[in-house]
């Protein structure tokens, strides 16, 4: 994968981090709005697989992962090796592709500090502007459509968040020159860590 001297990243990362600052108090306050509360689900969004497409978000996870113990790491990269074989072989049946997260342990996330966008923003309904076409609306998952069956819409903009990870995204690719893409899963990030 991308080999990014510290020195290089820390600043970016520390963008990033203020970022998701940002968009964890977003989250609490709509979470708030509406009574929602992310606990005990039985369609657990760590059984979803989520791509993910920017180097920064890459490098914050590879941070989080550095600080678990040796050994847990190894037992997290198993996880993912086996999360990938199982992940193929449904794919070769077509069957639908629902496995735990590498990195979920008894249903708590080992990095979750360093836990990427999709993975912080997912539940509530929200809605994307996007330049020239009509604004995109998200129904939220299956528990917050339960819990909030009947509630007022509280508007949640994921716009500007990914208009600010895509600069993050960018300037980090010109330091860094990096010129290729990213479109990994959690499984596929783990074993490259």
């Amino acid at each position: 994968m991308i080999a990014i001297p510290d020195q290089v990243a820390a600043p970016f990362l520390e963008k990033l981090q203020k970022l998701y600052a940002d968009m964890d108090a977003a989250y609490g306050t709509v979470a708030e709005g509406y009574g929602f509360h992310c606990t005990g689900c039985v369609d657990n969004c760590c059984l979803t697989r989520f791509y993910h497409h920017t180097h920064i978000e890459y490098l914050y996870l590879r941070q989080g992962f550095h600080h678990l113990t040796q050994g847990l790491r190894r037992k997290v990269r198993q996880r993912a090796a086996e999360v990938r074989r199982e992940t193929a072989a449904l794919e070769k049946t077509g069957g639908p592709v629902r496995l735990m997260c590498p990195l979920n342990a008894e249903g708590l996330c080992l990095v979750y500090p360093h836990r990427p966008m999709i993975c912080r923003l997912h539940g509530p309904a929200h809605e994307l502007h996007r330049p020239g076409r009509a604004v995109g609306y998200g129904p939220g998952c299956d528990a917050f459509t339960r819990q909030t069956e009947g509630k007022a819409y509280l508007p949640f903009d994921r716009t500007p968040f990914y208009m600010e990870m895509a600069r993050i995204e960018a300037e980090l690719k010109q330091t860094a020159d990096i010129t290729q893409r990213i479109k990994m899963t959690i499984a596929e990030m783990v074993e490259t860590l």
